[in-house]
């Protein structure tokens, strides 16, 4: 018996290995996903890459760089399997665009009003310039949103235009060739502390807005289901890992933007309260998002949440995970 039972055992321990080895072999699968900034809005997507996340799922993924509304275009050919920026991706949904927000990984709008040496005030900016990298994209929506509180028209007292992604947003401002930009960590941080830049206002604690997350196209939310899953599931143990370790984190961010682990540790810590763990921001988050929204494209009235947002599969990687 003794005998039998080793074998067995060896047995169960060979065939193991093998289906492990197996499981080791088998091809992974490209999924391309676009991010539209080098800052910290798109971090979980770095995180699920560098930590493995992605390759335990069965997927290879090529993170690109990309304008908000390339992304949407790319989206909705097939070129894209998933978008980070989502808040673009949301009004093209509400002009008709086929796509849907899947998990929502920013609730509140990681922008800081940062201004020239010069302008000590919102209402000093009157005639300036300000830099963008996306019209009606969430960063120019922020800007628009912190000039009407400081006083002015957004659309009468300054004018827009685009200026590439932050950190070269960051240089303009530094030639003078801008005035004014929305920028958020680390290139906030670096305008201050290394160009002596006026951080004007911020809207991290001004209102709601959901600026980075995944959304896929309809087309492959229904036919691939478990391909979202898998794209949901290492995006999930990414935001459970930026929550949970700080330090870790902060080096990477230092590492990815060739800084200081100080500055990298400045950024995480006033960007964190921004970011929730779940992928599922609350109702009246969305509500009061879709609401503005609405205001912003001139719509009768706010579109229906489930026309923009579906997020059973967010919910089931949630309960699997663990995740509250």
């Amino acid at each position: 018996m003794t005998i039998k039972l080793s074998i067995s055992l060896l047995c169960i321990v060979f065939l193991s290995a093998q289906r492990a080895l197996l499981f080791a072999q088998a091809p992974l699968q490209k999924v391309t996903i676009s991010y539209s900034s080098s800052g910290i809005t798109s971090i979980e997507f770095f995180i699920a890459k560098e930590k493995q996340f992605f390759r335990e799922e069965g997927l290879e993924p090529l993170l690109v760089q990309m304008s908000a509304n390339a992304a949407i275009a790319a989206g909705i050919t097939g070129d894209l399997v998933g978008l980070s920026s989502i808040g673009s991706a949301i009004r093209a949904i509400q002009r008709g665009a086929p796509l849907r927000a899947v998990s929502v990984s920013l609730r509140r709008p990681l922008f800081w009003l940062v201004a020239r040496p010069e302008y000590k005030s919102v209402k000093d900016l009157k005639g300036k310039v300000l830099g963008t990298v996306t019209f009606g994209g969430s960063q120019h929506t922020a800007a628009r949103r912190l000039i009407s509180l400081g006083g002015l028209d957004p659309d009468k007292d300054i004018t827009t235009i685009q200026a590439g992604e932050e950190s070269r947003q960051l240089q303009a401002l530094v030639s003078n060739a801008i005035q004014a930009s929305a920028i958020s960590p680390p290139w906030v941080l670096l305008g201050r502390d290394k160009y002596k830049m006026n951080i004007l206002d911020s809207a991290i604690d001004k209102f709601a807005s959901i600026q980075n997350g995944l959304a896929v196209s309809v087309k492959t939310l229904q036919d691939k289901p478990d391909l979202v899953k898998k794209l949901l599931r290492a995006k999930a143990r990414a935001a459970r890992y930026f929550e949970q370790n700080e330090r870790e984190v902060s080096e990477m961010l230092a590492k990815m933007w060739n800084t200081d682990v100080a500055i990298a540790l400045d950024s995480y810590r006033m960007s964190k309260p921004a970011f929730t763990v779940t992928g599922v921001p609350t109702e009246e988050e969305v509500r009061e998002y879709l609401a503005f929204d609405a205001q912003i494209l001139k719509l009768s009235q706010p579109v229906a949440p489930s026309s923009v947002f579906d997020f059973t599969i967010q919910r089931e990687v949630n309960r699997e995970l663990g995740i509250k």
